[in-house]
């Protein structure tokens, strides 16, 4: 027990690295209790999000307590195949999501200023 903690001290992760993963190509029936059995053998679990609205379907958020443990499940989750799909897990990372919220208030506001100038973007 006390190499596994000697062997967590002297490594050095990432910057990228956190206790929050975003886990994507879920299926779209999956409960909570089979999310904390996958995602529950690598560590202890704080709390899972799984995406219920149209678009957030088949994605979710897994935080654990430790950061080593997050690792380990990145490490061994990404690919692992759920009811014929393979997921895909990766760290969350702020700036990326703020960013795809950015694009789609853009795309509202050009949008917007598309219909009152009277500008179609449609081919005729």
């Amino acid at each position: 027990m006390a190499s596994i903690s000697l062997r967590k001290a002297n490594t050095r992760l990432p910057p990228e690295v956190n206790r929050v993963l975003y886990v994507r190509n879920l299926p779209f029936n999956i409960s909570s209790e089979e999310m904390y059995d996958i995602f529950g053998k690598y560590g202890a679990i704080r709390q899972i999000r799984i995406g219920n609205s149209k678009e957030t379907r088949g994605t979710a958020f897994v935080v654990y307590e430790d950061i080593y443990d997050a690792k380990t499940a990145v490490d061994h989750l990404s690919g692992f195949n759920v009811a014929n799909r393979y997921l895909i897990v990766l760290y969350y990372q702020q700036a990326k999501m703020s960013k795809k919220f950015d694009q789609k208030k853009k795309e509202d506001e050009i949008a917007k200023m598309q219909e009152k100038y009277g500008v179609s973007t449609k081919d005729k």
